[in-house]
This record gives C-alpha cells, sequence and structure tokens, in this order.
C-alpha cells in the first residue's frame, strides 16, 4: 500500500498507516482534488483489517490550514460541496476504523484541518503548533465534525469562544483545553508519533474499535443504553483471540502478543 504522489499519500509499514497531507507549497490547504485522494486513501484503509494503527500528518512546515480559499473563489457554494461531500465521509471511514486514527500536528492546524485533527481518536502536537478554527474569519460556519467535536473536547463555553472569536491558540493552551493529549519538541514529533502509533498496531485492535464506539456514542445515550452497549461489546470481546491470548499471558506471567483478531 503506497500513493507515491499527489495532494495525499498513503504509507504502510507493517500495522501501521500513515495518510499525509502533501501540499507543502499552500501550507497543506484542502481543495477538491486533495478532498477526493482523501476519501480513496480512507476507502482503501477501510477495506483493510490488517492496519491497526492510523497517522494523519502534513507535509512540510504545517498540518494543514482548511479549505484552499482560492478555490473558493468561483462559485463557492458549488465548490464547498464538492470539497465537503467527500471529506465528511472520510471522517465517517476514520471514525469507523477499529485502529486508532493519531494526529500527528506541527506549526499551522486552523480551519477544516483542525476539524479533521479533532476527529481522530488521539493527538500528539510539537511544539510549534499552532491552532485556528478560523471558519468565522472568513464568515463561514464549521464542517468535517467540527461543531461536533469540539465542544465534547473542550466544553461548550470554551468551545464557544474558539468558534467565534476566531484568534489563536498556542500549543500549551491546546494542551491545557484538551485538544491535544501530548506535546514534544518540534524535532522529536515524527519518532513520538512514530512509537505511539507502534505502540497501539501491537495492541487488541477489535477492543481498541468497541472502546472507541462506545465512547463516542456515550454523549448521546442515556445510561441504561450505555450499560446495555457497554455489556454487548464485552460479550463480544471476550471471544476474541486477542482477550483469550491476554489472559494466557495474565495466569503465565509473561507480557500478551495480540493479533488484532
Amino acid at each position: 500500500m503506497a500513493h507515491a504522489d499527489g495532494p495525499v499519500l498513503l504509507r504502510r509499514e507493517g500495522a501501521v498507516a500513515q495518510l499525509v497531507l502533501n501540499r507543502p507549497r499552500n501550507h497543506n490547504a484542502l481543495d477538491v482534488e486533495a478532498a477526493q485522494a482523501l476519501h480513496a486513501c480512507c476507502s482503501e484503509l477501510s477495506g483493510d483489517p490488517g492496519v491497526r494503527a492510523v497517522i494523519i500528518r502534513g507535509e512540510g512546515a504545517s498540518f494543514g490550514v482548511g479549505g484552499d480559499l482560492a478555490s473558493l473563489r468561483h462559485d463557492a457554494p458549488a465548490t464547498a460541496m464538492a470539497l465537503i461531500e467527500p471529506l465528511h465521509a472520510s471522517i465517517k471511514m476514520l471514525a469507523a476504523l477499529d485502529a486508532p486514527v493519531i494526529a500527528s500536528l506541527r506549526g499551522n492546524v486552523a480551519g477544516g484541518s483542525m476539524s479533521l485533527a479533532m476527529a481522530c481518536d488521539l493527538a500528539i502536537a510539537a511544539d510549534d503548533a499552532r491552532f485556528n478554527l478560523a471558519y468565522i474569519n472568513v464568515a463561514a460556519s464549521c464542517d468535517l465534525s467540527g461543531s461536533w467535536h469540539l465542544p465534547r473536547l473542550v466544553g461548550l463555553r470554551n468551545a464557544m469562544a474558539i468558534a467565534l472569536l476566531g484568534e489563536s491558540l498556542d500549543v500549551r493552551e491546546a494542551l491545557r483545553l484538551g485538544l491535544v493529549n501530548r506535546v514534544v519538541p518540534a524535532a522529536e514529533l515524527d519518532a513520538a508519533t512514530d512509537a505511539l502509533a507502534s505502540r497501539i498496531a501491537a495492541g487488541p485492535t477489535l477492543a481498541y474499535g468497541r472502546m472507541k464506539r462506545l465512547m463516542r456514542q456515550s454523549f448521546d445515550n442515556d445510561l441504561p443504553a450505555q450499560l446495555d452497549a457497554e455489556r454487548d461489546n464485552f460479550r463480544a470481546s471476550a471471544s476474541t483471540e486477542d482477550f483469550r491470548e491476554a489472559l494466557d499471558a495474565f495466569f503465565g506471567k509473561r507480557a500478551p502478543r495480540f493479533v488484532g483478531r
């Protein structure tokens, strides 16, 4: 699995897949071609059960600055739809993966690119990362799940300030608010991301997927419904090879060797 060129690259190293936003001269702004390429790559990931961790990162100095504003100057409503449809489909596919998705963030993380980062399961950021939801600065509401993830990550009042004021946040503030899980020196970002992905790829992939879905649906369920979902998912987990391996390893006093099944 490797897409060697184009606005989004898909690379595979063992059980880890990387989605690379590859328009560095444009700070990885998302145009229609990039949106379609991301959709194609996510479709490929969705059909590959061997993928057990996914990294999304940007080529060059920035993760991304959101939608390509130049492309929106002509027939903005039609262009917006051509951008949004494949991007939204991509986010749905990433959320449905059992494999956890890690955002690796540096430089500018703005607009739709910030929404994409928030849609990932985990986020690790370089100490030079800067965040701005930015939509309001171009008189737009948000897309790419920004309005769904932001209040869940930072709380409603903080989300309102980030969305309505259009101000930039440095990485320390992003960490304090819960927009990212970890901050590392910029020179160490790739190595730290790879280490985290390798750790996750060696884990119980089906259990990760069930945990991801339980966490997301918990905001929409009442307690009895969530308890029922937890029961059903635990029962399903108990029938997996990885669950049996975990128990054998525990009682054998050794580290488990998960296979993702």
